[in-house]
């Protein structure tokens, strides 16, 4: 058994759990004392909770204190015999030596749990690769808010590409998380990179799209997602394969647009219509997984799309998406329940005044 050499004694005082296993072995210690209880293996709890607390170092601390707590409470008693002190010494030393074991079978799961979720996150980056800010007259913002505290694992996707027919934006999520997650993420983002600069249209595009994965994936896997194509004539074509609609923010206010007949999502065989709809300059178009609008606070209230309005329209659009996820967050409590990918389109034909600095 290996134990790891690692902090300042001064990070020992600042250590709680090392504080909860002492305070444990001398309240024991006190009870012991004054006879009001019999603990013969209670010393060795202190070590437990270190072991549950802190590392295996420390653990080891508080249960070299254990044993000599209980060795020391043992020769000032008086009616233990030479049997019972050895059975305490015994149990509190066993106790001691399964805490320090656990402690360390602990730190070792964590630190494996930490290099697998540092390779998820850096495959994540690779398959969300870096948007561009602009294409032609359009403007971009991208945001992924990831549920994980650790890192960014899941299967959310977006991306941006600049084609023949327009500008087109993909923005999906796989069912599912982790790495199997974002391989089959990967293999969305690469037949939509593909396929992109040939399709005629956002709807054969999804087609497309679902024929090389649905080779790629199991039965019960399926990707809801949007394709979106902007054109140079002052429209926008959509085709929504089981995802929510995107939101337009243009003069005449915010409003969820129309994209068809549902249809299934990505893996089971969908057949998206094609919706096209006006695009004005400087309208602005939001683009989301359910993440967004299925998060709830806790009274169990969905967040609402018109809760963050007011911040994606009189903002330049990094600082919108910012203000949208800071809302999310406080609408939560703090911390999201699923991953969320948002991608915030602009026609910049005519940019107003307030927003020169975008």
């Amino acid at each position: 058994m290996s134990v790891t050499v690692d902090e300042a004694p001064a990070s020992w005082v600042r250590d709680s759990g090392v504080w909860a296993g002492m305070s444990i072995v001398l309240l024991v210690a006190m009870l012991d004392r004054v006879s009001l209880v019999a603990l013969t293996g209670g010393f060795g709890i202190g070590a437990l909770v270190t072991a549950m607390m802190s590392t295996a170092r420390r653990t080891a601390g508080v249960a070299a204190f254990a044993l000599a707590a209980t060795l020391g409470v043992g020769a000032l008693s008086e009616g233990y015999g030479a049997a019972e002190f050895a059975v305490r010494g015994l149990t509190c030393l066993v106790l001691g030596v399964l805490a320090v074991v656990s402690a360390e079978t602990r730190e070792r799961r964590e630190a494996r749990l930490r290099r697998l979720t540092v390779i998820a996150d850096a495959a994540q980056r690779a398959v969300l690769r870096a948007s561009p800010e602009r294409i032609g007259t359009m403007g971009f913002a991208v945001r992924y808010v990831s549920a994980s505290e650790e890192a960014g694992i899941g299967g959310d996707l977006y991306e941006i590409a600049a084609t023949p027919f327009g500008v087109r934006v993909i923005v999906g999520d796989v069912r599912g998380k982790g790495l199997p997650a974002v391989q089959t993420a990967a293999s969305v983002l690469g037949a939509f990179r593909q396929a992109a600069l040939s399709a005629p249209d956002p709807a054969t595009l999804a087609r497309r799209v679902d024929d090389v994965i649905s080779r790629l994936i199991d039965d019960e896997e399926f990707v809801t997602a949007v394709f979106a194509e902007f054109r140079e004539d002052g429209t926008v074509a959509l085709a929504n394969c089981g995802h929510h609609p995107p939101l337009l923010l243009d003069a005449d206010g915010a409003r969820v647009l129309d994209t068809g007949e549902p249809t299934p999502p990505l893996g089971l065989m969908p057949d998206p219509e094609l919706a096209v709809h006006p695009w004005r300059p400087g309208s602005r178009m939001l683009l989301y997984t359910d993440g967004l609008v299925e998060a709830r606070d806790e009274a169990g209230e969905f967040f609402g799309l018109d809760a963050g309005t007011p911040v994606l329209t009189d903002r330049p659009l990094p600082a919108a998406l910012d203000g949208l996820v800071e809302r999310l967050r406080a609408h939560v409590g703090g911390r999201v329940a699923d991953d969320v990918a948002l991608v915030l389109a602009e026609d910049r034909t005519r940019v107003g005044v307030a927003h020169a600095g975008r």
